[in-house]
């Protein structure tokens, strides 16, 4: 949830020097729900899991009315150091050690800032998923926690509380109205239930900064932590919030795009771009695999630097021949790309690819043939303009 704050005041933890930009975090979260109940339209084929997709409000400041991941503002609560008192006392709470960046690589600054620096008694990596949870329960009314001590023995995807574990439909409604007013409230829930986040299922996946020329309504700005958690069960109950949030849908990523191609629902090039990216799997034991092993890799910051043509735009992104040597990241050198040759001259002239075309609101297309880093895995190239039956679905770029 996007509260109406300014820059906060000093809190531990919490990088105050930013004058930028807001560090947040989101969560692409996918649940099994077995063989489809419905005729699949794409070329893609059945997949056996859904993701989550809420409908930011028409009022929203910042994308409104589009549909996202669940997610919001990193918050001082998040770095409390009572998490200590029930989180596990091993190094980093018991998440695995991301290796050291390779040759040439740089980690995300939001994933590698020593945050004891800072004054934080708990690891950023879980801070940040500790923000994921509570932002999907506040938006969604879903709660990610687990009952142990610790990280769950089992390697598969995560499971969800039991129902018998969780309060009364209205009392449990009383803890989400509690912990959207005030975020420090989570701890008291967690607290309450004798549970704890379950920072174990959620794995980094990637690393978005909203772009310069093109940050929305009143400038806003966000350095967004993307993390991945599957779930094994059918999609969790869930709720609107009727606030930020004003509605909800689970589908599949090709489902999804359809919706979009269809101009049902609209999303921002970030989310466009991941969900090509799970169109790679249809299925979600392989996705969690891909997630959970790929995790202990890092992952590296994306800013899009937008390049305006004669008839459309382009999001240029690390890796791409056109991409800047030196992004300006604060906006800062006002400098704004643009060229009189169309997008198609531009595609022709440009060996090394990495970017999203966008010929209009509901019509992105997603171009890499460049080697993604930190094992990652490049999107599907599929042309939202023909999602459907005759979609570009070549193999991975």
């Amino acid at each position: 949830m996007h509260r109406a704050t300014t820059f906060p005041v000093l809190h531990a933890g919490m990088n105050t020097q930013l004058r930028h930009w807001r560090e947040a975090a989101t969560l692409l979260l996918a649940a099994g729900c077995g063989a489809p109940a419905r005729p699949v339209r794409s070329l893609l084929g059945p997949f056996d899991y859904e993701v989550l997709l809420l409908q930011r409000s028409r009022r929203s400041g910042f994308l409104p009315s589009a549909h996202v991941f669940p997610g919001g503002l990193l918050e001082a609560a998040d770095f409390s150091a009572d998490w200590l008192g029930l989180l596990p006392a091993l190094p980093r709470c018991g998440l695995g050690s991301v290796r050291p960046s390779p040759p040439g690589g740089n980690r995300a600054p939001v994933f590698a800032t020593d945050r004891a620096d800072l004054g934080s008694p708990l690891p950023g990596d879980v801070a940040f998923r500790i923000c994921a949870i509570r932002e999907t329960f506040e938006e969604a009314g879903i709660l990610l926690l687990v009952s142990g001590p610790g990280p769950a023995t089992d390697p598969g995807p995560a499971r969800l509380l039991p129902q018998h574990h969780l309060p009364s439909g209205p009392e449990l409604a009383e803890w989400r109205r509690r912990v959207q007013q005030e975020p420090a409230c989570f701890l008291q829930l967690c607290r309450y239930l004798r549970c704890v986040p379950n920072i174990w299922a959620l794995h980094e996946w990637g690393n978005w900064l909203t772009p310069v020329p093109r940050a929305g309504r009143g400038d806003r700005r966000y350095d967004t932590a993307f993390y991945l958690c599957c779930l094994e069960e059918r999609p969790p109950h869930t709720s609107q919030d009727e606030q930020e949030v004003t509605g909800f849908q689970w589908s599949t990523p090709p489902e999804a795009l359809e919706l979009f191609k269809s101009q049902e629902i609209c999303f921002a090039p970030p989310q466009f771009y991941e969900l090509c990216r799970l169109c790679n799997f249809s299925s979600l034991c392989d996705l969690h695999r891909f997630g959970s092993d790929r995790a202990l890799e890092g992952c590296e910051r994306w800013m899009p630097v937008t390049l305006a043509a004669s008839d459309g735009y382009i999001q240029l992104l690390p890796g791409d021949e056109l991409y800047p040597k030196d992004p300006d990241y604060t906006g800062e050198k006002k400098l704004f790309l643009s060229t009189d040759k169309k997008v198609e001259e531009l595609m022709k002239e440009d060996s090394k690819l990495h970017r999203v075309v966008i010929q209009n609101l509901n019509n992105l297309t997603v171009h890499v043939n460049i080697q993604p880093k930190y094992k990652h895995i490049n999107p599907l190239k599929i042309d939202s303009n023909i999602v459907g039956s005759n979609a570009d679905c070549n193999s991975r770029l």
